[in-house]
């Protein structure tokens, strides 16, 4: 092992075991609720196919880039907070930041799309799933993008630790890992 490698032990993990306690329990909502996704198009596979043909695949697979791009910014700005390089770092969040925003501007718009040709909550259960997975997905990037954006000011002001900018980074991965899983599931597969 790299002598100049941080190292923690399992009990220790970048950003605290409190926040994987909550990162393991987001994860589990989104995976049972995919779960029940897959089986509900199981029991309707035509409605279900018929359903998600009106999502937009490349808003999709261009928030899936937005969120990756963002993802990657972030866990630079980890690393440049590790070298001492704050003001690399707080340029990384800046960027992981605009990576949010452009994925919520583009989901709005999608959401736009959708609310006007009338695919709203209620209109059947593939749609039910679709705006619950992904307004709680859409939430908890707007959370992120409120945790990255104290944690730059604070990595500005020099009052954010390591762990501080670790636990944001766990988080906004966590929102990265979840659309890794929402993206296919709804707009590729069904």
């Amino acid at each position: 092992m790299n002598k100049n490698m941080d190292y923690k032990s399992i009990y220790e993990p970048p950003g605290g075991i409190l926040l994987w306690m909550i990162i393991v329990v987001e994860l589990l909502t989104f995976g049972i609720a995919l779960i029940v996704l897959v089986a509900s198009a199981g029991k309707d596979p035509g409605g279900f196919h018929e359903s998600a043909q009106h999502l937009n695949r490349t808003f999709g697979a261009v928030n899936t880039i937005f969120l990756l791009t963002s993802g990657y910014f972030m866990a630079m700005a980890v690393r440049r907070y590790k070298q001492e390089a704050f003001g690399g770092a707080v340029r990384d969040i800046n960027f992981a930041l605009l990576g949010g925003l452009l994925f919520v501007l583009l989901k709005s718009f999608e959401y736009h799309e959708k609310i006007d040709a009338g695919l709203v909550l209620g209109y059947n259960s593939f749609f039910n799933f679709y705006w619950l997975l992904t307004g709680f997905h859409l939430i908890h990037v707007l959370v992120g993008m409120i945790i990255l954006f104290f944690i730059r000011r604070g990595i500005a002001k020099g009052s954010s630790s390591l762990e501080d900018v670790e636990a944001g980074a766990a988080f906004w991965h966590m929102c990265d890992l979840i659309w890794l899983l929402l993206f296919p599931t709804l707009y590729l597969v069904l």
